[in-house]
Parts: structure tokens; sequence; C-alpha cells
């Protein structure tokens, strides 16, 4: 039997990203500037959980297929 070495697969490109800089308000900012920038960082934030969830998701399998391939 000749031993094999298993190696731990890379990681997908989306999810070895950093997730962007929310927005930041100028000083003298109106309010429709704060619903906007609310409205951006929102979606910034949210496109970023999704990416991160998935990213832990596919982590969590990868590890239980990896530790069952070394019984």
């Amino acid at each position: 039997m000749v031993p094999v070495a298993a190696k731990f697969p890379e990681p997908p490109k989306y999810a070895a990203q950093p997730c962007p800089q929310l927005e930041k308000l100028k000083n003298e900012a109106k309010l429709s500037d704060v619903a906007a920038t609310v409205t951006v960082n929102y979606s910034t934030y949210y496109d970023c959980a999704v990416r991160n969830d998935s990213w832990i998701e596919w982590y969590k399998i990868q590890k239980e297929i990896y530790e069952k391939a070394g019984r």
C-alpha cells in the first residue's frame, strides 16, 4: 500500500477576501446622506455576512471530509 499525503483544500476565492470598509459620514451630512450611507452599509454588511457564513459552512464540511478520510 502506498501512503498518500492528504493536503487540506484551499479556501474558495470569495471567502479569502476581507470585508470592505463601511462608508463614513461627512461632518456636514444631510439626513438624506445619512439614509443613503446606512443603506449602503447595511448592504455591504449583509453581503459580507453571507460570504462569511458560507466560508464557515464550507470549512466545516471540508474538515469533516478530511478527518473521515484519515481513518
